[in-house]
């Protein structure tokens, strides 16, 4: 049975932002291997995911990404409105709204996940059903496309979001 140190406790921590007790669960199950914890980590989030799939997630919020004549919009919902404050949740809105603007990215940036797949790892770090529920992308060749979140909780987020299209020959600017 190998020592876990406290500073490889929180080197997982650091490394998949799970808790500190089920980093050290982690590391006592697999003899202190930093690999396969992190590998035994994602199993139990699935596996947490699974579990927690049936409860009813209608709390959440709206994440909005705008480019030129084009703007994406989602719905991510959690359990409670207290998840909604937090941070690593806000930020998985806010980037899932940018690829859902950029339809060609496959991928969730910096991992090697869908979105998916990083949606299920936030249910095994914050502990609630999460579920991706809307996604729309308007687009227009020549015109534009307004946002508008009302009351917004930070920058692109909001409990409520309206997309409109406006095809039109002038400028964008008029």
């Amino acid at each position: 049975m190998a020592q876990i140190s406290a500073a490889l406790v929180k080197q997982l921590r650091d490394k998949t932002g799970a808790g500190m007790m089920d980093c050290k669960k982690a590391l006592t199950e697999t003899d202190g291997e930093l690999e396969a914890a992190v590998d035994w980590l994602r199993k139990s989030g699935l596996a947490q995911a699974a579990r927690k799939a049936g409860r009813t997630a209608a709390e959440g919020l709206i994440g909005m990404a705008t480019a030129p004549g084009k703007a994406a919009m989602v719905e991510i919902n959690a359990e409670t409105d207290f998840v909604a404050r937090n941070a690593d949740f806000q930020a998985v809105v806010r980037e899932v709204a940018r690829i859902a603007l950029d339809c060609e990215a496959a991928s969730y940036p910096g991992t090697d996940r869908t979105v998916g797949e990083e949606i299920t790892n936030l249910v095994g770090t914050i502990g609630e059903n999460i579920q991706l529920r809307r996604t729309v992308v308007l687009s227009t060749p020549a015109g534009v496309v307004g946002d508008y979140i009302h009351m917004p909780t930070a920058e692109g987020l909001g409990r409520l979001g309206v997309l409109v299209a406006v095809e039109s020959e002038a400028p964008a600017e008029a």
